[in-house]
């Protein structure tokens, strides 16, 4: 597959040094990699719709339109993008968890942490492709697997909670065998999307739309390793 990979950054020796790591990495991994430089926001915005990206580098102290005001008018638009803010500061943590940023890079970026976090984001648009086939109130469903919340069952029915809600019939067992591992079985009648979790007390499990997940007895540990498993 191709990957498109688009810099954000005023300062063009800063975009000429990321383009040509990221040239190297797409060699190094023999990955096919559609470059795109802006050296703006407001330039990347204009072009977004048209040209689409999937891994984003972005430059946070820029003149005019700032880095993470660009990433919270993205996310409104694209849940999927993966964004990289690269800065010369720490203080922007909290607005990475905000817009769900994948990683943080500090100025100057070295080639060998640029380099592992190209590898994570691939392997991201690579899990974001895959689709789930349902079938559905009579007819075909196609879900991209990364917008499913979680996934319940009742009697001979499988719930699916994506965008919109689809019931098919089916065992949860048959449901768990096309996912991957970003999800995680609780008890005999859920299955949860761990990246969807905001957080888990003994008795729930909260999602980030504030949905409430019911934790059975003794399930807290494992939900907690398989959060922390997935993150490493």
């Amino acid at each position: 597959m191709e990957y498109s990979v688009s810099i954000c950054d005023d300062n063009q020796a800063d975009r000429a040094y990321l383009s040509g790591l990221v040239k190297k990495w797409a060699e190094r991994t023999d990955r096919v990699v559609r470059l795109m430089e802006y050296p703006s926001a407001e330039q990347f915005l204009f072009h977004f719709p048209d040209a689409g990206t999937d891994l984003l580098l972005l430059d946070i102290e820029m003149g005019g339109m700032d880095g993470v005001t660009l990433a919270k008018k993205l996310r409104v638009q694209n849940d999927a993008l993966q964004i990289v803010f690269i800065t010369g500061y720490s203080d922007y943590i909290a607005e990475g968890y905000e817009v769900s940023a994948l990683h943080y890079l500090m100025k100057p970026v070295k080639e060998e942490k640029l380099f592992s976090v190209l590898n994570r984001a691939a392997e991201k648009i690579q899990k974001n492709e895959r689709l789930l086939t349902l079938e559905s109130a009579g007819e075909l469903v196609r879900l991209p697997i990364y917008r499913i919340r979680y996934a319940d069952v009742q009697g001979n029915y499988v719930t699916v909670h994506a965008q919109e809600d689809h019931t098919a019939k089916m065992t949860l067992s048959q449901l768990e065998k096309q996912l991957d591992d970003r999800f995680y079985r609780v008890g005999r009648s859920v299955i949860v999307n761990l990246t969807q979790i905001a957080r888990v007390t003994r008795t729930d499990i909260i999602l980030n739309d504030g949905t409430l997940i019911p934790l059975p007895r003794g399930a807290y540990e494992g939900v907690n390793r398989a959060i922390i498993s997935l993150g490493g």
